[in-house]
């Protein structure tokens, strides 16, 4: 798997270029805040559609401006964690899992539930309602949620933010769960520079 992605984007008076080739299982997005970089998450999940430029990911082209190539985010099996979870509050954690099972292509899915509750320690939570949960609770289950949706790599925005540090201990050995048995690529955006030296197997910095 390989992420490629090269592109230009402006916010008023603001310009952000990124442009960087990657096969590495985990690949940290890092630099000061303001610098890009969950606009880069955006554009690459196709949330946001970049000015000019192109992004492919195992050679398959999501974006590319020149040629008129935009596929919507759900035909870019992209799994994304966001900062705030984004978990449905009036649904049981279970409901949220089995809409992550719903999104999934017919017949593709390469997790299933009782593996993905095992996988990230959620089986005491389906019952509970996202508003109930902590904050590390919120991540895992977003994180089941992508990873039920059978996607091709993991998008995650800060997923340690806001954590004490017990917490964020269990979620740093979730993502090197995920990087080193399930081998899915991701893409990962931290501020902290002893945790993307645990976690990254190569770091790309805006400037």
């Amino acid at each position: 798997m390989s992420f490629e992605v090269d592109i230009n984007h402006r916010f008023g008076q603001r310009a952000i270029a990124c442009s960087f080739h990657s096969t590495a299982v985990l690949t940290a997005l890092v630099g000061v805040s303001g610098a890009g970089k969950t606009t880069v998450l955006n554009a690459i999940a196709g949330l946001l559609k970049p000015d000019s430029g192109r992004v492919a990911v195992d050679g398959d082209v999501l974006f590319d401006a020149a040629a008129g190539i935009n596929l919507p985010p759900e035909k870019r099996r992209a799994g994304y964690v966001f900062q705030d979870a984004r978990l449905f509050p009036h649904m049981k954690v279970a409901a949220n899992l089995a809409y992550g099972e719903r999104l999934a292509p017919a017949r593709d899915g390469w997790i299933g539930r009782d593996g993905v509750v095992e996988l990230l320690g959620i089986g005491d939570l389906l019952d509970r309602y996202p508003p109930t949960l902590s904050g590390g609770e919120m991540r895992r289950v977003a994180i089941g949620r992508a990873l039920l949706a059978a996607p091709r790599f993991l998008l995650l925005d800060e997923p340690m933010a806001s954590l004490d540090e017990a917490r964020a201990e269990r979620m740093r050995r979730l993502i090197e769960q995920i990087r080193d048995e399930l081998r899915l690529p991701m893409l990962l955006v931290s501020h902290d520079r002893e945790e993307v030296e645990r976690l990254a197997d190569r770091v790309v910095t805006l400037n």
